[in-house]
């Protein structure tokens, strides 16, 4: 999301209003403020050419403001304001086939309003961002899949696995069931859904759209914490002594699955084992995960031998934890 929050002792400061970027209609005029190359305090006006706009790539979680006023390199952290001086948006980037320093050519993307409140008020209230979670696992569907489900079309989050003690499962979400919306936002995709997850606060109540064997279905949902780290031992005494964490969204966007070792007691069974901080481990014997949570759930039963594949720097290898 891309939004610190800084505390500047000065006075006689005229604060901006923050304006409801939900209310924010295609069509509407904006104007966005920054710094493009160096050129202070510039100005320069245009629409908002879509809402809610994802699906690009290395950005991270995404829900952009997408306007045609010029967002150039210099741009980022500048106001994006409606014609009544209200805060809409702050400039994040400019998208160009041929890279940001070749200018903007009318895809400039903001952070909403509400989402960068959001984000405030969380760092202002437990000092870090806490995101919510269905704790289920998707697929996309290919055309022969959605036919064997009844789908008209190959659309939506294919749901592989519920995890015990989600939201999923307190809601009634099934393996099998495709999502198709949540909270009247259109699903096309299993990295879609995981989009949405990773910008709601833990608590949100959301409204799953559901097809369970070719039918409509209507769900709730509460979304509940997403664990930050999970210590070896809670899944397996042979991984004593280290530390799991989600993948950073860089890694993901690089197309990698799995989770990330932050690091490694000296000594431990697991430092035995050959296992060291910034390893990634893409697979297991324990059984499929793509993320942390699934990574804790793979040890339920725990596997006999216990192999995990592994990449640290450019090599990628296997270690026997014993």
């Amino acid at each position: 999301t891309d939004i610190a929050l800084i505390r500047i002792p000065a006075q006689n400061l005229t604060d901006i209003k923050l304006g409801n970027s939900d209310q924010l209609r295609v069509g509407d005029f904006v104007v966005a403020i920054g710094n493009p190359f160096g050129f202070s305090q510039t100005v320069t006006s245009g629409i908002v050419s879509a809402v809610g706009r994802s699906g690009i790539r290395g950005l991270g979680y995404q829900n952009f403001i997408q306007t045609d006023a010029s967002i150039n390199p210099g741009n980022s952290g500048g106001a994006l304001v409606n014609l009544a001086g209200q805060l809409v948006g702050i400039n994040t980037a400019s998208f160009n086939p041929q890279g940001s320093m070749a200018g903007n050519i009318g895809l400039g993307l903001a952070i909403p309003s509400n989402l960068a409140r959001d984000v405030v008020e969380q760092l202002i209230t437990k000092g870090v961002v806490v995101r919510g979670t269905l704790g289920v696992e998707t697929q996309n569907l290919s055309p022969q899949i959605a036919q064997g489900l009844g789908l008209a079309e190959a659309r939506g989050a294919l749901v592989t696995r519920v995890l015990a003690g989600s939201a999923a499962a307190a809601a009634g979400l099934r393996a099998g069931d495709v999502v198709t919306a949540i909270n009247g936002q259109r699903v096309d995709n299993a990295q879609a859904l995981h989009n949405f997850e990773g910008l709601q606060p833990v608590g949100r109540v959301v409204e799953l759209d559901v097809r369970r064997d070719g039918k409509p279905l209507q769900l709730k949902a509460t979304l509940k914490e997403q664990p930050r780290a999970v210590t070896g031992d809670t899944l397996d005494p042979r991984l004593s002594g280290a530390t799991f964490v989600d993948l950073p969204e860089s890694a993901r966007q690089s197309g990698l699955n799995g989770v990330l070792v932050s690091e490694v007691a000296r000594g431990s069974r697991a430092a035995q084992s050959g296992l060291a901080g910034g390893d990634i481990v893409l697979a297991a014997s324990s059984g499929e995960f793509v993320d942390l949570a699934s990574w804790r759930a793979s040890f339920s039963p725990r596997p006999p031998q216990l192999v995990l594949s592994i990449v640290r720097g450019n090599t990628q290898g296997q270690l026997v934890m014993r």
